[in-house]
């Protein structure tokens, strides 16, 4: 980027409601800080938007002086797409705002909102959209590449819940998308990631939930990892879409249900949360507990909003991280050994392969009713490593790249785009599959200049 001049950056600060944050202001070491601390990037303007006015100014000034752009929901994406070098960051945190229509069903947030601010505003009428497993993560970054968590087998993905989106568009103009409304636009966010503009308001369909759901976790030795992921994987295959149990693989955090000698040990995980009526839970999840000796449990009946909480503390804002994702349609033996394999060698504490089950209502939409293509997947792994050394990346990004190739037999074509990091921009097309070249031809018609590029980009045709 050429000096931007003292002008210039005024007019862009003239009727600007939000905050200018510029390299030479002190708030200018925070505002770049987001959650992978592997991203170290020094845009020349952070735009701290109050308004969807503030958005398109910013992104008329990003246009007409050629200046890279990226865009901050949450800060939570995994490549680091929330920032660049040299250009002006589009920074929705400040928008959060959340109303709900308890009557209609209905909740209208703003783009910068994180789970938590959603689950908050929703819970407090008993009502709440499928989102992700994390509270800290950005409902916008999660809502474009899919989204699923624990509501997911019940109620289908984020995007099969999203009515509308507000979205200021390369061309300055603020449309209204929804299946009525710029149709192919609205098709096209609903997994397309940030490629077609910038959501500063989403509308989702709410459903019951809670206040209360029965949750929690099941922890077992790795010496019984062959045999429990076995009948995790029977299990799975006739389970209630009631019900949503993950399997993670790692050493052991110092839980206070689980005994002194096995903090630090391998163990395998069921992480589970049953939608539905907690007494009719309690049925389904007693065959989970006999899958072998459980080392720990902790299960009982707690606010949904405690329990989209449980892992923050696992994954809070500062530690390096890398991911390796694969989707799966059945789980295999050979994948099994592999996983096993690689759990025995975990590089640092941190680090963890989890087995996300979906299936369920999300497979029932055929794959070209929105952008987000692989309706075949029954279940997510994730290879997260994660760790706190620069020292150590080497070490550790091996680690996942060799179980990544390991597993690679065993899973099938697609991938979910918010797991993909920032070396991965060869997998775009295996997350999109078919739906990719009508992608490409959206993304012509919305952004034929590519303004929206630092991502997990879609080319315009």
């Amino acid at each position: 980027m050429t000096p931007l001049q003292t002008g210039k950056i005024d007019e862009l600060k003239g009727g600007f409601e939000g905050e200018i944050v510029l390299p030479s202001d002190a708030a200018y070491g925070d505002a770049r800080k987001i959650w992978n601390a592997m991203i170290d990037k020094r845009p020349a303007i952070i735009a701290r938007c109050a308004a969807t006015s503030d958005v398109v100014r910013s992104v008329n000034f990003a246009k007409e002086n050629k200046l890279v752009l990226a865009i901050r929901g949450g800060g939570h994406n995994i490549a680091g797409s929330a920032l660049c070098d040299g250009g002006i960051v589009i920074d929705l945190s400040r928008m959060k705002a959340a109303s709900v229509d308890p009557k209609g069903r209905r909740v209208t947030v703003e783009g910068g909102a994180l789970l938590a601010d959603l689950d908050a505003a929703t819970q407090a009428h008993g009502l709440a959209v499928p989102l992700g497993i994390n509270s800290t993560t950005g409902v916008a970054g999660l809502t474009l590449g899919g989204g699923f968590g624990w509501l997911s087998r019940k109620l289908g993905l984020t995007i099969d819940n999203l009515v509308s989106a507000e979205v200021v568009t390369a061309a300055g103009k603020t449309v209204h998308a929804s299946a009525s409304d710029h149709a192919d636009l609205f098709w096209a966010l609903r997994g397309g990631g940030g490629n077609f503009g910038v959501v500063t308001r989403f509308e989702f369909q709410l459903h019951p939930v809670g206040p209360d759901v029965l949750s929690g976790l099941i922890v077992y030795p790795m010496s019984e990892a062959k045999s429990v992921l076995r009948q995790y994987r029977e299990f799975a295959a006739n389970a209630s879409e009631e019900l949503s149990v993950w399997t993670v693989l790692r050493l052991a955090p110092p839980l206070p249900f689980l005994p002194a000698n096995v903090h630090g040990k391998g163990v395998v995980i069921l992480a589970l949360c049953h939608a539905g009526d907690p007494k009719k839970g309690e049925a389904l999840i007693a065959p989970l507990r006999k899958f072998g000796k459980p080392v720990g449990e902790h299960v009982g009946v707690q606010p949904y909003v405690a329990w989209q909480k449980a892992f923050d503390p696992l994954l809070a804002t500062g530690a390096r991280n890398y991911w390796k994702s694969h989707n799966f349609t059945t789980l295999a033996d050979g994948l099994f050994d592999a996983v096993i394999q690689y759990a025995g060698t975990l590089p640092s504490p941190q680090c963890e392969i989890f087995f996300g089950a979906i299936g369920g209502a999300t497979a029932r939409p055929a794959p070209d009713s929105a952008a987000y293509a692989n309706r075949d997947a029954q279940f997510v792994m994730n290879v997260h490593g994660r760790w706190d050394n620069a020292a150590d990346d080497t070490r550790c990004i091996g680690w996942a790249r060799d179980f990544f190739k390991a597993s690679t037999p065993f899973a099938s074509r697609g991938v979910y785009v918010n797991f993909l990091t920032a070396d991965e921009t060869d997998r775009v097309s295996a997350a999109y599959g078919a739906n990719y070249d009508r992608l490409a031809k959206v993304k012509r018609q919305y952004d034929p200049e590519n303004l929206f590029r630092t991502n997990q980009n879609i080319r315009p045709a």
